[in-house]
Formats: structure tokens, C-alpha cells, sequence
């Protein structure tokens, strides 16, 4: 059987690498491919709504084609909020979600986007929406994100819920949220719960759990559930997808009850980040350098954490493959070598093949030659949207493939655009 992430590769979605690394500004580039993302969306049909975690890869390229397949959309700030509108969500189709309103986001909730469903993490959130919305708060429609006392994910700084998570309101402050949305004339009509990224399915169910128990405390005003994200990904070889299904199945039942038990429809939502748009992804690369240190062999990339952070956040594991540059030939040998990749930044934790703790590992790759192609794969989460302009690198440019056909998405950042806003 071939590995579903092969060390060896000549192209991404039928178009080849080095096509990608040299038509679209160059390497690194940041690579899309549409037909994995419909696949990942579509296997979401189980769930009532989808909602796209836009924070995962906010292009607004991604951002249409979703809209296009039918899905909805979550945005975390102001910026957030105008991409969705930019590519024609109406403000019904855009939740907020958050633990603070800052003054730019509070202004569009209450104007521009007056009409998006707003998803509170914290009680001061309500009495600052209360205010900003006067006379017209009355009849509003929010919903509450809730810490149900416990959280999971595959990194502790993925952990969004118990006691040491900033996120969401307490459960036993739940009763007093809705009535302070009452002394307004604010109607709480959904609860919303995540408890962190890559939780295994014992989590997600509790999570289940716990929501249908407290939509039952809160009452027949509930007319939507969101069961947050966090649906696990994988990224080695021998992972499989999650069961979505089977937990859609068991999110239904407990919808079939809370029905029965308010006597009216509950919509059931999920919203993926992630999921939708990881494994889309690519990272593609070139090698500037290979160097021994001790009994260590480097392969040197012109991309680094200012690119791709997940590995030095998180000690995150992202499958690596070379593609053979035109110049450098046919390869001459099958052979691997045990590996580090490494990028050009100015820290030694500027490192692909590392663990959480900083720990620097090997990969066994390809014997390969300056030129050639290193492919970062399962980028597309949490990489763009993440870079950053660390050591002045310049942001890479996006492309998205659909039907075989490859487009620039986002141009590669300039050096005039690096300090527009800068002063001397």
C-alpha cells in the first residue's frame, strides 16, 4: 500500500512543484488544493450548519470557494468580520466569536455587521453590547461560548477549556449571563462550546455530554448548538480521519432530546478550522544549503517559522517530502538519510523537525542537492494565516489549485508593502 505522505514527490494536486516554486514570486510558496477542501466539507453534511473557523486560513480566496460550497463563518476579530463581508457573507452567515470586544469589532457588531450572531466568551461582553446597542438590543439574539470545567487538545497551548483557559464563560456563571442579557432585552438563544484542537473522541463526547445538560438548565430559548472545532487531523502515515459521522450521530440524538424537551427545532452547528483546510495545504520550499554539524546533516530551506509556526509552538509534526529540481537531473539514488530540516531564521528553534519541548529530531528523506524542493505538508492550517514578517522576511504568496489549473491567491509581499506604514 503507498504512504499517504510520500517522501518522494513531482507534483501537488496534478501540477508540478517546481511550476509552484517559480511561477508565483518563488519560494516558499504556499500551496491550496480546492478539490481536498470540498472533500473535507462534504464529509461535514451530518452536521446541521458548518461553520468555517476562517482563523485556520483567512484567504479570501478559501473564503469564497466555502461560501460557495454552502458553508457558513466564524471570525475571532474586526478583520475577520470584513474578510467575510468582503467576499459577500451577509452578516446573518458571520458569528463573532470571542472573550472581549475591542473597539474596532464592537463598532461593526453594532453597525456594518449589525445582524451576525455574536458568540460571547465573557459576561463584561454583554453589558459592553448592551450599551453600544441602545434601544436596538432589545430582541437581540446572542449566543454563549461556555467552559464547561475541562478542555483537551493535542498541545497544552491548544487546551481551551477548565480552569486555566481564558476561554469561554464558567459554566456556573451560565444563569447570571442570561440575565444580564435579559436587563438589556437580549435574547440568549444558543450556547457554543469548544474545549481545544485535536481532542480525541472520548473528549468531543463529553463535550456532547455536558452541552445537552446545560441547554436543558438554560431552557427553551436555545435554538442553536454549536459544537465548536478541534476534529482531529492527521498528519503521520497510519492516522486515519476521524468519525465524523459517528459523532454527528451521537450530537443528533442528544438535538432528538433537547427537541423533545422544548417542544421545538435546535440547530445543530459545527465549525471546523483545521479539518476543512489542513491537509489542502502545502508548504513548498527550497533547499539553500546542506551542511554537517557533528553527526548531524542539515538540509536548509528558505522557509522558516516566520512562515510555518505550528513546529515551534507546538512541537508540531508535519510530513516532509523533496521534489527533484529540472536543473539537478534525474535523482541518482532511491537512498534516504536521516535528516534535520532547518530554516533560515536566526534561532536555533528555527527547526521543521522538532518535537514539543524543543526537542530537534531526524527525518529519514530523499538524498537530495541544493535547488532542490522540500514539501511542508498538511500547511494549510494555522501556516498563512500565522506568518509573520520576523528577521523582514517578506509573507509568500498563496495559490490555489482547482481542476488542475493553479492561481495566485495572494502575491508575494513586497518590500514596499513591508513598510508602508513605517515612519522616520
Amino acid at each position: 500500500m503507498s504512504a499517504k505522505y510520500p517522501v518522494r514527490v513531482t507534483e501537488i494536486a496534478g501540477v508540478p512543484v517546481a511550476k509552484l516554486a517559480t511561477e508565483f514570486g518563488g519560494a516558499p510558496v504556499f500551496v491550496y488544493d480546492a478539490a481536498t477542501i470540498r472533500e473535507r466539507l462534504e464529509s461535514l453534511r451530518g452536521f446541521g450548519t458548518v461553520r468555517f473557523a476562517q482563523k485556520a486560513c483567512p484567504n479570501l480566496a478559501i473564503l469564497k470557494l466555502l461560501k460557495e460550497l454552502g458553508a457558513k463563518v466564524d471570525a475571532v476579530s474586526a478583520g475577520e468580520i470584513l474578510r467575510a463581508l468582503a467576499v459577500g457573507y451577509e452578516p446573518k452567515d458571520i458569528a463573532y466569536t470571542a472573550d472581549i470586544f475591542d473597539d474596532d469589532a464592537l463598532e461593526l457588531v453594532a453597525g456594518k455587521a449589525f445582524g451576525c450572531v455574536v458568540n460571547v466568551g465573557s459576561s463584561d461582553m454583554i453589558r459592553q453590547l448592551g450599551r453600544a446597542l441602545g434601544a436596538r438590543a432589545k430582541g437581540f439574539e446572542l449566543t454563549l461560548r461556555v467552559n464547561p470545567g475541562f478542555g483537551h487538545g493535542h498541545s497544552e497551548k491548544t487546551n481551551t477549556g477548565g480552569p486555566l483557559s481564558k476561554h469561554g464563560i464558567w459554566l456556573e456563571q451560565i444563569p447570571e449571563c442570561v440575565r444580564f442579557a435579559e436587563m438589556f432585552g437580549i435574547r440568549v438563544t444558543g450556547l457554543h462550546m469548544h474545549i481545544g484542537s485535536g481532542s480525541d473522541f472520548a473528549h468531543l463526547s463529553r463535550v456532547c455530554d455536558a452541552m445537552e445538560k446545560i441547554a436543558l438548565e438554560v431552557g427553551s430559548q436555545i435554538t442553536t448548538i454549536s459544537c465548536g472545532g478541534g476534529l482531529p487531523t492527521p498528519y503521520r502515515d497510519g492516522e486515519e480521519y476521524f468519525d465524523v459521522a459517528k459523532y454527528a450521530e451521537i450530537w443528533h440524538n442528544s438535538i432528538a432530546r433537547l427537541e423533545a424537551a422544548f417542544g421545538h427545532k435546535v440547530e445543530l452547528e459545527t465549525e471546523p478550522g483545521r479539518y476543512l483546510v489542513a491537509d489542502s495545504g502545502y508548504l513548498v520550499s527550497k533547499i539553500r544549503a546542506i551542511k554537517t554539524q557533528g553527526e548531524n546533516l542539515f538540509y536548509l530551506i528558505d522557509a522558516g517559522f516566520a512562515h510555518l509556526a505550528r513546529p515551534i509552538m507546538y512541537g508540531s509534526y508535519h510530513p516532509i517530502a523533496i521534489a527533484r529540481a529540472p536543473e539537478n537531473g534525474e535523482p541518482t539514488s532511491d537512498a534516504l538519510q536521516e535528516v534535520v530540516v532547518g530554516g533560515p531564521l536566526c534561532e536555533s528553534g528555527d527547526v521543521f523537525t522538532q518535537e514539543e519541548g524543543g526537542i530537534v529530531v531526524k527525518r529519514s528523506l530523499p538524498v537530495a542537492d541544493v535547488g532542490d524542493y522540500v514539501i511542508l505538508g498538511v500547511a494549510g492550517a494555522y501556516g498563512a494565516a500565522m506568518s509573520s514578517n520576523y528577521n523582514s522576511k517578506f509573507l509568500a504568496p498563496e495559490v490555489l489549485i482547482e481542476n488542475g489549473a493553479a492561481r495566485l491567491v495572494r502575491k508575494k509581499q513586497s518590500f514596499e508593502h513591508l513598510i508602508a506604514n513605517e515612519i522616520f
